[in-house]
This record gives structure tokens, sequence and C-alpha cells, in this order.
């Protein structure tokens, strides 16, 4: 079970959201939830520092496959195979054909509402002089479509590849290829600008999101089982510093219990409705 890195008393924990508590009912559910909405609009609004963190749950409501679970694609496809070191050494064609189909599928799909209500909340910041950083466990480039800028992808981006020789890292959305990609510097074979299994995350990349989670007074963890490690630590870092933390997912989370705030559903509706 996940600590509570706040300490929070049972009845804050209650107000955060119980599920050992029957469930209301749906007029009363309905009345809570706008309630829980306002109040993360309130707190957006006197937040000087915030840094959202999300998850595949926000592209799926774009209609983007998630990579695990029950319906995930390694059901399907080996992960082995497609996303490690080794199954790209052991056959790169292979690999690469791959993530080209998964990029035309990305291509089908648009950015949703969830979306386009952080892109508008980094501007309306902006504009403000307020700090702003997201931070995305997402690879699809959904983000910057929508009119993120400069998000900090803690996996990277299937848009992009990475010489496997001098490190270049190149590529922009929508760009389809046919065969091996390589180098535009040194000609050696490239391959996807995506963390696999077996890798750490980039020392410059985390830094960015640790610094983003520790500097900011609050966080939002969206479309995130936050079980996925280290990107879940980020939520423990902000609470450990002081920030209110709030969560939007479809489901209970490993921190629902703790948070300061928790809402049940989807982050294109609900996101909306708070950067208003």
């Amino acid at each position: 079970m996940a600590t509570d890195p706040k300490g929070k008393s049972p009845a804050a924990k209650q107000a955060a959201g119980d599920a050992s508590q029957p469930p209301p009912e749906p007029q009363a559910r309905d009345a809570r939830r706008d309630e829980r909405i306002a109040r993360l609009r309130d707190s957006l609004a006197r937040a000087r520092r915030v840094c959202v963190l999300t998850g595949a749950g926000v592209s799926a409501e774009s209609g983007v496959p998630v990579y695990r679970g029950n319906e995930g694609l390694y059901q399907a496809f080996s992960a082995a195979d497609m996303a490690t070191p080794e199954g790209f050494a052991r056959n790169p064609e292979k690999v690469w054909a791959w993530y080209i189909d998964r990029r035309r599928q990305l291509l089908e799909v648009k950015p949703n509402p969830g979306h386009a209500a952080l892109a508008r909340l980094e501007q309306l910041m902006a504009a403000q002089g307020r700090a702003f950083r997201l931070v995305t466990q997402n690879i699809d480039g959904l983000h910057q479509a929508a009119g993120s800028r400069d998000p900090v992808e803690l996996h990277g981006n299937i848009w992009k590849t990475r010489c496997t020789e001098c490190g270049t890292v190149s590529g922009q959305y929508g760009e389809i290829f046919e065969g091996l990609p390589r180098c535009a510097r040194c000609k050696a074979l490239c391959r996807p600008h995506i963390v696999w299994f077996g890798e750490l995350l980039d020392p410059a990349v985390w830094q960015s999101a640790v610094r983003a989670a520790c500097e900011c007074d609050f966080l939002l963890s969206v479309g995130t089982s936050a079980a996925v490690q280290p990107a879940a630590g980020l939520i423990h870092m902000a609470a450990a510093n002081g920030a209110l933390v709030a969560e939007i997912n479809l489901e209970e989370t490993a921190n629902t219990r703790w948070v300061d705030l928790s809402l049940l559903g989807k982050s294109g509706e609900i996101l909306p409705r708070v950067v208003e």
C-alpha cells in the first residue's frame, strides 16, 4: 500500500475520496463532482507554479491504444521483440515496421478536449506570469499537436529517431518513411527515440521533471495509475515539498486516499470545465 507523504488524518483522507463509503446517489454524486471541479479550478487559480503529469489515460480518450493491460498492445506483440534494445539489435527491420505502423495509426487520431484544455491552461498561466510545466509519460506527440509547448517527455517521442552511434535526435510529427532510417550526420542506423524496457530515462529529461515537481506549489496528475516508476515518484516529491496534489483518473489510484483532491472521470470532460 502506498504511504501517505503528507501524513493526513482519516478525516482528510475521507474528504479526498473514501472508497470504503457506499456510492452516493446519482444526483448527490454529480453535486459532489461539481464541487470538486470548482475546488480544482480555485486551486489552480491560486497556484503560482503548476506541474501537470499525464499518462496513457489522456491519450486513450483520443483512441490511442495503451501498451499495458488486458487490451494493451503488448498482449498482441512481444515487448521483448518490439520494445527492448536486444529486440532491435536482432531485427531492426521488424521493429521499425511495427513503429511505422504505429505512426500511421496515430495519424488517424486527434487531440481530445483534455489535451486542448491543458494547452489552454499553459497559455493562460504564461500570460499571467505564472509558471507551468507539463510532464508526460506519453510518446504520441498529441500534447504538442494540441498546442502545448515543449512538454517534458519522460519516455521519448515516437515521431523522433535517435542515432545508435552519435545520439543525434531528429524527426517531426507526421513523418512516415520506408526502410531503415539513417543518421544525417554520421549515416549510422537510427532507432525510435523511445525509452525501452531495461533502459534508464534520459538524465537531463528526468532532472527537468524532478525540478518541475519539486518547485511547484500545485501538481495535477491526469490519466495515470501512478503505478509506473520512476514517474509515479514525482507525485510524492511534489507532496513532500509542500505542494497541493490533485488527480483526475477513470478509477482510483494508489494515491487516491491521500491526495488533496481526487476526481474520477474522463480528463476530456473534466479539464475543459476546470479551464474555462
